[in-house]
């Protein structure tokens, strides 16, 4: 089997970008929020209005809103936002305890979502399974090609 030349491939290019010392996304600048507001005004008003209107003391506490807003942070997974609203929940009187236990529950919801998702791929094979006739497992012989497809686009 022949090695892989990965210079000058997508995949150099990927691990140069992993390993060099630029970080993956740029610094939150005032400069760069200035350049958004001056790029498009009305939408940068509309949703700073929008954000104030949200966080303000309601039903809920404005801490409260900033522990959701951390935990939906994390699994939209916007490393500015979990800054952002982590700082902010801090500065509402948010503990370390707080922000750690709705983190965890942004975890659980998303580990809860792919579980639960599991009844998809569950009721595909049950369909398959009832579709092909008796003494046939597709499911094994599908798995059979793509392990020799595989195979193959290795040598």
């Amino acid at each position: 089997m022949k090695s892989p030349d990965v210079a000058g491939s997508s995949a150099a290019s990927v691990i140069a970008a992993a390993t060099s010392d630029e970080p993956l996304y740029p610094k939150a600048t005032p400069a760069l929020a200035e350049q958004r507001r001056r790029l498009a005004p009305e939408p940068a008003k509309a949703l700073r209005a929008f954000s104030q209107s949200v966080f303000a003391e309601g039903a809920l506490p404005a801490k409260t809103k900033r522990l959701i807003a951390v935990a939906a942070a994390h699994v939209t997974q916007c490393p500015y936002c979990i800054r952002s609203h982590t700082r902010t929940a801090l500065r509402q009187s948010a503990t370390r305890e707080e922000i750690m236990e709705a983190i965890w529950v942004a975890a659980e919801i998303r580990a809860g979502g792919a579980s639960a998702h599991s009844a998809l791929p569950l009721e595909t094979i049950a369909h398959e399974s009832a579709c092909q006739p008796p003494g046939v497992d597709r499911i094994a012989e599908d798995r059979e090609r793509s392990h020799d497809a595989h195979v193959r686009s290795a040598e």
